[in-house]
């Protein structure tokens, strides 16, 4: 069974109590008392099928305030199987096991949760720890009911024995990337069992609390549902550090307790004050802070004041409004410019939108304020949530043969998906985990990706976008645009420069990847260092185990350059005009190789002769800065010329003879050639060129440019 039970003193339930009472104003619902209601309704014979059992009235209520129209006869029927099935099971309090179901269903509700979740909510354990079988579900639900009860329930045991808990989790998310509801469930199934883990043992307590922390609150992050995940940060926190949450909770009592005035419902009069006489249409609330929220502010700040212990919240009802509220805050008010952030123009990934501004506070502090659309807040505190159902209209739970979930979102009838909901995290994690050779891997690798919390988005050249975690490199990049081809990556350029593929992206970065069309290459050990992702690191080491010659394969010591040279004396012919002079010796620039029909200047250098520069050569501005006189030079009747031009490439096998053939195909000779040792793969070929005729210079280059590995051909261009 996959729930724990009630202890009424532990840190987690009083954290669990503490974080209810602020953010709703009520106490928890009881649910010993649910549980008499359902053990009554249990014994005191079936209730009229014209209404609802007594123990899931709340759940009703709830529903209902959120979807007045629904059909509450399925919840009814979906009741009396899990109330029946369930009956006899106890937790470990003694309570009915059915209380954990409804308390599960219940928190959905109160989210907003359309009745095809709720349905599969009350039965999400009653295949996993009944005799109910899953077609069962199927026959009297129908298929979406049947495939998310199919999502949470655990892989047995005795099948995977220690692997047990990461192939749940593995299954569940697959199953979670056809329909996030899955997800839904086990986040509020986790989020009650977390509120009743006390009976357990403080080791089991711990272990549980630090799957939570590094697995289950990520995802409830990257799903949007704040509302479930600030209480499962407040519940971990009782139970993995008790002392700052005793510390945190004595602060709060001292703060909501001491009757001194409340510093931010005295910003919030003012900010309601300053609206209504700009007419702008808004409800003003103060948003108490969160137990780990007070401590991370505290660890920010040091000593708390007033305003430090909430924020204030601004609902207004369309989104020109929201930037209406900013600009009379930033007009009346002291803005703290820093803390300004736009997530309506720019959403969080997790769906959440909203503007953050902060205000100087009458008593020296600062009032962070957060504006958004009704429709805004129902989304942050509820995330997918509050979407529905990813296929677009919920059927009838209990109609038979609704469309697959597994086949996927199907487009709404304005065009837009309707599940938004599986973004590039998700379809990420779901190629990445395909790869993982075991569940160790998988386990780890799954902490180790959601533990980045921030996402950045990289266009790629052929316009498309990628979306990767921050501080991903081009390594990254390649993995996840062409899978395991990217193990023949020989460079990228970001934003139209080259760069090694250690370079770190940027949200908003262009990036060209650059293959080599050799097969057979592959990824570097030094790789590891430098990728991110799972699905990068695994494709990686799974490459270099395959390979183990690679792997262990030593690095190349230096190499002096390579030089060719063969006497070549005869050059395109150049004239100097000098006035009154004998004539002199001219020359070309070797720091520009000038060829015909280039247009030159020449300078006057030591020994009387003239050397002829291209117009634009860096050179002919130093030299008349130094006020040297320019002479005038032109090409002379002979076609032939002689050109240094050097190739960038990435280094590979047979690149010097493909380079050399490719010249003497377009029929220049090589005077000279200079290989520079590679570096950081990329390799600087220097090539001196004789030419029968200028004009096919051109040609020349683009040849070389067209040799594979070769990614820019240039002349020299040196002072």
């Amino acid at each position: 069974m996959s729930a724990e039970a009630t202890n009424p003193v532990s840190a987690a339930e009083a954290a669990a109590t503490d974080t209810g009472v602020r953010r709703r104003g009520r106490a928890r619902l009881d649910l010993r008392r649910l549980g008499r209601a359902a053990l009554l309704g249990a014994t005191a014979g079936p209730t009229p099928r014209d209404r609802l059992p007594d123990a899931i009235g709340h759940v009703a209520e709830a529903h209902r305030a959120h979807h007045p129209e629904a059909d509450l006869s399925v919840l009814r029927r979906a009741y009396v199987l899990a109330e029946s099935s369930h009956r006899g099971q106890f937790r470990k309090s003694g309570e009915p096991y059915i209380t954990h179901p409804l308390a599960v269903t219940l928190i959905l509700a109160e989210l907003g949760a359309e009745t095809v979740t709720l349905t599969a909510s009350l039965l999400h354990d009653t295949v996993e720890d009944t005799e109910v079988t899953l077609d069962q579900v199927r026959r009297e639900f129908g298929d979406e009911v049947a495939y998310l009860v199919d999502g949470v329930t655990k892989v047995e045991k005795i099948d995977y024995g220690a692997a047990a808990e990461p192939e749940t989790f593995r299954k569940m998310l697959v199953a979670t990337g056809n329909d996030v509801r899955v997800m839904s469930i086990k986040l509020a199934d986790r989020l009650h069992n977390m509120r009743t883990l006390g009976v357990m043992r403080p080791e089991k307590q711990a272990r549980i609390a630090k799957v939570t922390r590094d697995v289950l609150i990520p995802l409830a992050e990257r799903l949007g549902v704040q509302a479930l995940k600030t209480e499962l940060e407040d519940l971990v926190f009782a139970i993995l550090h008790p002392e700052e949450y005793e510390t945190t909770r004595a602060l709060i009592a001292d703060a909501t307790g001491s009757g001194s005035p409340d510093a931010l419902a005295a910003v919030a009069e003012q900010v309601g004050a300053v609206l209504r006489e700009a007419d702008i249409a808004a409800e003003v609330l103060v948003r108490p802070r969160h137990f780990v929220s007070v401590h991370r502010v505290r660890l920010k700040r040091g000593d708390l004041r007033g305003c430090d212990f909430g924020r204030l919240l601004v609902l207004v009802a369309e989104d020109a409004d929201c930037y209406a509220v900013l600009g009379e805050l930033h007009t009346c008010f002291t803005p703290l410019i820093s803390e300004f952030k736009d997530f309506i123009a720019a959403p969080k990934f997790n769906l959440y939108q909203s503007l953050h501004t902060a205000i100087a506070a009458p008593d020296g502090g600062v009032a962070e304020v957060l504006i958004r659309t009704h429709r805004m807040h129902k989304v942050a505190e509820a995330g997918v949530v509050a979407l529905g159902s990813p296929h677009g209209t919920a059927p009838d739970p209990a109609a038979p043969g609704p469309a697959d979930p597994a086949a996927g979102p199907e487009p709404a009838e304005d065009g837009e998906r309707t599940d938004p909901t599986r973004p590039g995290w998700l379809a990420r994690l779901l190629d990445w985990q395909e790869s993982a050779p075991d569940p160790d891997t998988f386990w780890s690798s799954l902490r180790a990706d959601l533990a980045e919390d921030h996402e950045i988005t990289v266009f790629r050249a052929d316009g498309g976008t990628l979306g990767l975690p921050a501080g991903s490199s081009c390594v990254d990049a390649a993995y996840a645009q062409h899978g395991e081809a990217a193990h023949a990556c020989l460079g990228a350029r970001v934003n139209g420069r080259l760069t090694p593929l250690s370079t770190v992206l940027s949200d908003g970065d262009t990036v060209q990847l650059l293959l080599a069309q050799d097969a057979g290459s592959g990824p570097s050990p030094a790789w590891l260092d430098h990728a991110r992702t799972p699905a990068a690191r695994i494709a990686i080491t799974g490459w270099l185990q395959a390979h183990p010659e690679a792997a262990h394969q030593p690095a190349a010591a230096p190499r002096p350059p390579l030089s060719v040279a063969a006497d070549r004396s005869s050059r395109a012919e150049l004239h100097a005009d000098l006035d009154g002079g004998p004539p002199a010796p001219v020359r070309p620039a070797g720091c520009c190789t000038p060829v015909p029909p280039d247009t030159i200047t020449g300078f006057r250098v030591r020994g009387g002769s003239v050397t002829a520069h291209r117009t634009g050569c860096p050179a002919v501005d130093v030299m008349r800065r130094l006020g040297r006189a320019a002479v005038p030079v032109r090409w002379g009747e002979a076609a032939h010329c002689r050109v240094t031009l050097v190739a960038e490439s990435f280094g590979r096998p047979g690149l010097l003879a493909d380079l050399t053939e490719a010249i003497a195909t377009a029929g220049a000779e090589v005077v000279s050639a200079t290989v520079e040792p590679p570096s950081e793969q990329r390799v600087r070929h220097t090539y001196t060129l004789q030419l029968a005729d200028a004009a096919e210079l051109p040609n020349l280059m683009r040849a070389m440019r067209d040799v594979p590995g070769v990614y820019d051909v240039g002349r020299t261009h040196r002072l």
